[in-house]
């Protein structure tokens, strides 16, 4: 049986472009998994739960659905495939768009990610003018020029219009006449944070860096003492929170060293 093929290109601020091309007999193969899986937990009218023949099953699922649970299965193993051979370190998952999906033929899917910009720090130290924490935040950005992906700042921008959207509807107000209160349109809101969520991305891939640079170490205290400032216990913190928080903390160390030599 064939296997997936794809073929891989690297665009422009560092996105990239995957089409896969899956042929029709996996895709039987797998429509028939997918099925006897999910049959596992229907009921249909007639037939006990688990118990209804698998072509009834399939009928009573919509193509849609049926094809979202083909590409479920297929696609995050492609992908980590692709991960491994063309040896790229994606910065998010990957969006996949169906270019050509029918009956009786092999699919296409394209798959768009990026990669992180390599930070090149120079001579960052004689550079920065900053003489307090907040200007070097601002300043930061400047000094070291990266070329984040607009589909990374794409996705940081979204994520901020969610959090505003939740807020707002917290407090019993609507998009529009909030942003009437505040003198701003949809537009101007989106380009704010397009500016906003492209230096945050820069100032912590800059702060990585240097947090490598000076050799920034975190102490198990260290991350206890932060996760109490939150209002939490070291104990409900699992390890992806607790690794993300050790980030967090080498990056605050980073530029506290940093505002110390300039």
């Amino acid at each position: 049986m064939k296997n997936i093929t794809s073929s891989f290109q690297k665009k422009e601020a560092g996105n990239i472009e995957i089409i896969y091309t899956i042929p029709v007999n996996l895709i039987i193969q797998t429509k028939t998994t997918v099925v006897s899986e999910m049959a596992k937990d229907m009921t249909l009218p007639g037939f006990r739960k688990g118990m209804a023949p698998l072509s009834k099953v399939e009928s009573s699922i919509s193509i849609d659905k049926l094809n979202e649970h083909i590409l479920s299965h297929l696609l995050p193993k492609a992908f980590a495939e692709s991960v491994k051979e063309h040896k790229f370190n994606p910065a998010i998952y990957p969006k996949f768009e169906a270019m050509k999906i029918g009956q009786g033929s092999d699919w296409e899917i394209k798959a768009i990610t990026c990669e992180l910009p390599k930070v090149v720090l120079g001579n960052y130290k004689k550079n920065i003018k900053s003489k307090t924490t907040d200007e070097l935040i601002k300043e930061l950005p400047e000094v070291i020029k990266l070329e984040i992906p607009k589909l990374l700042v794409d996705e940081e921008v979204n994520e901020r219009l969610s959090q505003l959207l939740a807020r707002i509807e917290k407090l019993g107000l609507q998009l529009e006449g909030y942003l009437r209160s505040v003198g701003k349109t949809v537009e101007t809101l989106r380009e704010e944070y397009q500016k906003q969520s492209k230096d945050a991305i820069s100032l912590e891939l800059i702060l990585n860096e240097v947090a490598n640079d000076e050799k920034v170490e975190v102490s198990e205290t260290e991350i206890e003492d932060f996760v109490k400032t939150t209002g939490s216990e070291i104990s409900k913190i699992n390890d992806d929170q607790k690794k993300m928080l050790q980030r967090v903390v080498m990056r605050r160390k980073a530029l506290e060293k940093l505002t110390k030599k300039v």
